[in-house]
């Protein structure tokens, strides 16, 4: 019995991509859909980076078009992804070489808003997309010690600073430009330049994502930041008790006044895990940032655990995604990443590159 590049798109109109939870055709996925006789070649094109699932998606596309098309032969599915430039706030202009913006926001500090931001950005290269780091907490950098990173970055131009790079991270912070003992004794519009300066004099070389770990607080600086840098989404940092969500509120409602969308709520020391019996307990309260989801109609993007090997791991200059990549803790920040990743796919495509420039001359 013969078929035909319709009954394929059809067949596959019946099968969930998991991670998205759409099917493979609603999701624009499917491409090059080649027909030759009982044979069947496709390609499967994800919006997200997913390099670790690639196997398990096709391998699902093969099994489900192997019984959906009678009489079907041979199925090669070949699986990959592409990151496109997703929509902005209104009236802010694209950084050159970043694709997206993902801001790590927390409206209070000590919520381990940092950690949670360089795992993400781990989890998300970990996954095959191209991510740098920009550290934009001024007053406390603390990028270049979780990454391990130290030296002054290189100029070819005079212009452009070059990112450093460790873990498979391009990584720029003020930590980079300034002695480690030197306190940041910055009013607010000298803070907010130089983080116009690092945003825009890097030579950020062609990132899917440039993830930025933004100061805590919802003040003067990040309140510029919100305006000034093009923000594709914001995760929030909170942890279960309430003092800390009641400052996670104000960053959340920050973000919306300024139309960043907002991509999730991650809950960060939900629970305390004994390091001599493995005891596990909600020291700090429990189902704040599922309540506070709720409350704003946004995503419980994961629950993390205040661990011990968390902070030694990042204080190390090896954080928990890359030293130990298997490990349950690197499994919840991939699956954040992931979800991070899908959301930002689903959002609204920036197409200001296809537009011609218009330049005016004399002639």
């Amino acid at each position: 019995m013969s078929f035909s590049e319709v009954d394929v798109q059809n067949a596959l109109k019946n099968l969930i991509d998991p991670n998205t939870k759409k099917d493979f055709v609603s999701g624009k996925s499917v491409k090059n859909v080649k027909v030759n006789g009982s044979d069947v070649t496709l390609d499967i094109l994800l919006g997200y980076p997913a390099q670790s699932v690639w196997g398990e998606i096709k391998a699902q596309v093969e099994t489900h078009l192997q019984s959906a098309l009678s009489g079907a032969g041979k199925i090669e599915a070949n699986v990959s992804s592409k990151v496109v430039s997703h929509a902005v706030q209104r009236g802010v202009k694209l950084v050159d070489g970043v694709k997206n913006i993902i801001a790590v926001a927390s409206g209070k500090g000590g919520v381990g808003k940092s950690t949670t931001a360089v795992n993400l950005a781990l989890a998300l290269a970990a996954e095959g997309a191209r991510v740098g780091m920009l550290d934009a907490d001024i007053y406390g950098p603390s990028q270049p010690t979780m990454l391990g990173l130290s030296g002054n970055p290189d100029s070819e131009d005079g212009k452009t600073m070059k990112p450093l790079v460790n873990h498979g991270l391009q990584v720029m912070s003020i930590g980079f430009l300034i002695d480690a003992d030197t306190p940041m004794i910055w009013r607010g519009p000298m803070v907010t330049q130089a983080l116009d300066q690092l945003l825009h004099q890097t030579s950020w070389d062609n990132l899917d994502y440039l993830v930025i770990d933004l100061p805590p607080g919802t003040g003067d600086i990040q309140l510029t930041l919100a305006q000034k840098v093009p923000v594709t989404g914001a995760v929030i940092v909170t942890t279960p008790q309430d003092i800390a969500l009641m400052d996670a509120r104000k960053g959340l409602k920050m973000f919306e006044k300024v139309d960043v969308k907002i991509i999730g709520i991650v809950e960060n020391m939900s629970t305390h895990i004994c390091s001599n019996c493995g005891h596990e307990e909600h020291i700090f309260g429990a189902g704040g940032g599922e309540k506070m989801c709720a409350d704003y109609n946004t995503e419980f993007l994961g629950s993390l655990p205040l661990d011990i090997r968390i902070r030694e791991q990042a204080d190390s200059g090896e954080p928990t995604v890359v030293s130990d990549p298997d490990g349950n803790i690197s499994k919840v920040y991939k699956q954040i990443a992931r979800r991070v990743a899908v959301k930002i796919a689903d959002m609204a495509q920036d197409h200001s590159a296809a537009f011609p420039k218009i330049v005016v001359q004399n002639t």
